[in-house]
């Protein structure tokens, strides 16, 4: 089809894309771009009614034939099922463009949808209607290698608004929006035709995704799975269920996003079995970024609503950074610095599929309003895996500093766990300043936490913990220096309770004093110091069977 000449006002093309153009070439005649694929040269309307789907799935294919292109898509709401993304292919959403996922709104895990003041639109297309075009997303496509260790929604990539698998060289860009209004938060294999994702991408390279929204991205905005060399840079996302998971890729920067997920996870990392294997997550860098769990809709209409106080789980809005729960190949060599959490749960890292958690660098957090632990580190047995063939997982050599929370949920102080004999090692915690509320009894500081080896992995598996700011149990070598606390109402819990822990060492930590409460209570702790900790004499201790620590 001859393409018309299109009017782009400065078009943001991505790295991956062609080199940017000057104003001139910009508005020169299609002879003179002819990488450039207007979707409305293709048929598509653009109106929000007609279903546009194959007007830009013809307009991706053009380009694809000419050796790549970038798909342009101006001002206007294009209503389609799945888009098939093409390798050397770059989507631009211009301001005011809305890629709307068709269909009617699905029921599922999330919640109502948001009222009709958020961002959006209300009359869509559904299946069975006049409109020409597919009239349902694309069936999730079979996984026999590794679709039995992982949820439906991470082991099929086909059911989404926008997927593509074993590409290379694709970009998304901004201003524009993708609308999920239709997907599904959870839907099963027997809900065929029913998308659940807005954007899925398996076994892909050299990818960018750069200045665009997600609205209402369904079970998860972004699935990449074995996508290497992959950058994500000013992303908004504002969703009902995940916000991005990583899985098992390698080479990836995230940076300055802002994911609002009160519903799940907000920025997650992951290594499943989706591929059949156990592929790490590594090479990764987080920075810049801002996760929340406010209202859905509020993030992106700037209401920035704080009415949720439960996710789906009914513990507080989630909307964190995480690694796991899928954590078959875990998570190596990754640096996450600059980044604010608001109204959510705190920072966690879990394995309990047998991979590795290994060289993780945390720096410069700000936390408020959080729900549970501002620092969660958990060793688990799950063994979701293939059997005989999943070990228990290790953790080692993490570092977190400059670190600040307030407003912390007394129930849920930083909590650090492995298993009895497969201990949680080499962690270091520096300049760390938290705010709890208080407000913890003495019957709760005589709780003992039950192992729970195979739950799944969240704070309050153990319900609430005996220590008012750290419990630490099953680690070895332990640093913590220059750790603060407060608390708004007195805790009759210890500041910090230690159990089985082997090489600890405490130095310049400052937490208020309450009457007749313990500093540390110990039980089979050995090669234990403290230095310059506020009121209580420096100490040293080469075993422990049972010991509080008053002063």
């Amino acid at each position: 089809m001859r393409k018309r000449p299109v009017a782009l006002a400065a078009l943001a093309l991505c790295a991956c894309a062609v080199l940017q153009r000057s104003q001139a070439d910009v508005a020169a005649p299609p002879s003179v771009r002819p990488s450039v694929f207007n979707v409305r040269d293709f048929g598509a309307a653009g109106d929000g009614k007609a279903l546009d789907t194959d007007a830009i799935n013809r307009a991706i294919s053009a380009a694809g034939a000419a050796g790549g292109g970038t798909v342009y898509f101006p001002a206007g709401t294009y209503a389609a099922f799945s888009i098939r993304l093409k390798s050397n292919i770059t989507l631009h959403l211009d301001q005011g463009a809305v890629l709307l996922a068709a269909g009617a709104p699905q029921a599922g895990r999330g919640g109502a949808q948001p009222p009709p003041n958020r961002p959006g639109v209300g009359r869509v297309p559904v299946p069975g209607s006049p409109a020409a075009g597919p009239q349902a997303f694309d069936a999730a496509e079979p996984n026999d290698v590794g679709g039995n260790y992982q949820d439906f929604g991470h082991s099929h990539f086909h059911n989404s608004l926008i997927w593509g698998e074993n590409l290379h060289d694709i970009c998304i860009a901004g201003p524009g929006m993708i609308d999920g209004n239709s997907l599904s938060r959870g839907s099963g294999p027997a809900n065929v035709g029913v998308g659940n994702k807005a954007l899925a991408l398996k076994l892909c390279r050299n990818v960018t995704l750069r200045d665009f929204s997600f609205y209402r991205g369904g079970w998860f905005s972004i699935l990449a799975t074995g996508v290497d060399t992959f950058t994500i840079d000013n992303i908004k996302i504002d969703t009902n269920r995940d916000g991005m998971d990583i899985d098992s890729c390698k080479n990836v920067r995230i940076s300055n996003c802002y994911v609002n997920a009160p519903n799940d996870d907000g920025i997650c990392l992951k290594s499943d079995f989706a591929l059949g294997q156990a592929r790490a997550c590594e090479n990764i860098t987080i920075s810049n970024c801002q996760v929340s769990g406010y209202a859905v809709g509020s993030l992106l209409d700037g209401t920035f609503d704080r009415s949720t106080v439960r996710a789906p789980d009914r513990d507080g809005p989630t909307g964190r950074i995480k690694f796991g729960t899928e954590s078959n190949g875990g998570f190596k060599n990754i640096a996450i610095s600059n980044c604010v959490f608001d109204h959510c749960r705190g920072l966690a890292f879990e394995s309990v599929d047998g991979g590795p958690i290994e060289d993780i660098a945390v720096n410069n957090l700000t936390m408020r309003d959080i729900f549970n632990s501002p620092i969660f580190i958990r060793l688990g047995n799950r063994a979701r895996g293939p059997a005989n063939s999943t070990p228990v997982a290790q953790i080692r050599r993490i570092t977190i500093s400059n670190l600040s929370a307030s407003g912390v949920n007394p129930e849920y102080p930083c909590l650090i766990a492995g298993l009895p004999d497969h201990p949680i090692e080499d962690v270091q915690i520096s300049n760390v300043r938290i705010a709890y509320r208080g407000g913890g009894t003495a019957q709760q500081a005589a709780v003992v936490p039950p192992e729970n080896p195979g739950g799944y992995p969240e704070p309050s598996m153990f319900g609430i913990l005996p220590a008012s700011a750290f419990y630490i149990r099953h680690v070895r070598n332990l640093e913590m220096h220059h750790v603060d606390a407060t608390f708004d109402k007195p805790d009759a819990r210890p500041p910090f309770v230690l159990s089985d822990v082997a090489g600890a060492d405490f130095q310049h930590v400052y937490i208020p004093r309450f009457a007749g409460v313990p500093f540390f209570t110990l039980t089979k702790v050995t090669d234990f110091s403290t230095q310059h900790v506020n009121t209580i004499a420096d100490t040293a201790r080469d075993t422990v069977a049972q010991e509080a620590i008053s002063k």
